[in-house]
């Protein structure tokens, strides 16, 4: 089983490359953002809870996350595996997950980072700003404040598969085709290893 946590500041291009992993190593793509709405309209009790505490702003603790991850894995046990979407995010949801994981009796293969500098994911998402709606997509300085709590927040994730030999970084700057082509050749490597 493939699974892979696919990594990167917001505009890196996760989305569009997601999308074409997915297709090639035929893999379940699981957004964690993706994951609370689809719970919350289907009104389960993961995510009539998790409706609640985002109702609050609040944010969703780690074991409703899990429970909604360990749902999909149950639903979809005879996948090929599974790209994780935005999650984990601190080393405590990798070590959850890591736990999860064993207990369906799989792993992580590994965690595949794209990096892009902050002038281009700001250019980037300011450009995205112009179809997308979103006002965060809009405004210059929440863009990099976005970009600075990423990098604050998360490299401590991707030391914790580094440590591991799990971990592969690729240039996020390019064609949507050589990055994917990056992204294909990190992938082997992980699989080997």
């Amino acid at each position: 089983m493939l699974n892979l946590v696919l990594f990167g500041p917001p505009g890196a291009g996760k989305g569009t490359q997601s999308a074409k992993i997915k297709e090639k190593y035929n893999l379940i793509h699981l957004s964690t953002g993706d994951l609370l709405r689809s719970e919350i309209a289907a009104g389960t009790a993961l995510g009539l809870k998790a409706k609640e505490l985002m109702d609050q702003g609040q944010l969703v603790p780690d074991e409703v996350v899990i429970g909604m991850i360990d749902s999909k894995l149950k639903e979809h046990a005879d996948a090929s595996g599974f790209i994780f979407d935005g999650f984990p995010r601190t080393i405590a949801q990798a070590e959850a997950l890591d736990n999860l994981l064993e207990q369906n009796g799989t792993s992580i293969s590994g965690m595949v980072a794209l990096e892009v500098g902050e002038e281009e994911l700001t250019a980037r998402i300011l450009e995205r700003g112009k179809t997308s709606n979103r006002a965060d997509d809009q405004n210059e300085e929440l863009i990099r404040n976005r970009v600075k709590e990423y990098n604050a927040k998360t490299a401590p994730v991707a030391n914790y598969y580094q440590e591991q030999g799990k971990f592969k970084s690729v240039n996020g700057v390019g064609s949507i085709e050589e990055i994917f082509d990056s992204l294909c050749s990190a992938i082997e490597a992980l699989k080997v290893a």
